[in-house]
C-alpha cells in the first residue's frame, strides 16, 4: 500500500489526527502543487469552479483541521465521480 493510499484511509478513518504534512502531499497528489504566496493557507485548483475547495491550513498542533480534512475527502470523491481520479 502506497503512502498516498495509507493517508487516505487515516482521513476518513479519524479527520481529526491527519498531520497537515500528510494533507498536502495527497492535496498535491492530485491536485497539483498549492498557490500559497505568503499565508499559512495553501490552495490547490481543482478542475470545476466552486465548492467543494481545496484550502488548508495547519493547526496549532501540526495537524490539519479536520473539516478541512473532510473538505478534501469531498472534493476527492468528486474528483473520483468525473473519473479524474
Amino acid at each position: 500500500m502506497s503512502r498516498i493510499e495509507k493517508t487516505l484511509k487515516e482521513m476518513e478513518k479519524a479527520p481529526q489526527n491527519v498531520h497537515f504534512s500528510n494533507l498536502a502531499k495527497v492535496c498535491s497528489h492530485f491536485f497539483g502543487e498549492a498557490r500559497n504566496k505568503g499565508t499559512s493557507h495553501h490552495v490547490y485548483k481543482t478542475p470545476w469552479l466552486g465548492d467543494p475547495r481545496v484550502n488548508i491550513q495547519k493547526g496549532k498542533d501540526g495537524k490539519a483541521k479536520a473539516y478541512q480534512v473532510r473538505q478534501v475527502l469531498a472534493a476527492l470523491k468528486k474528483l473520483k465521480e468525473q473519473d479524474q481520479w
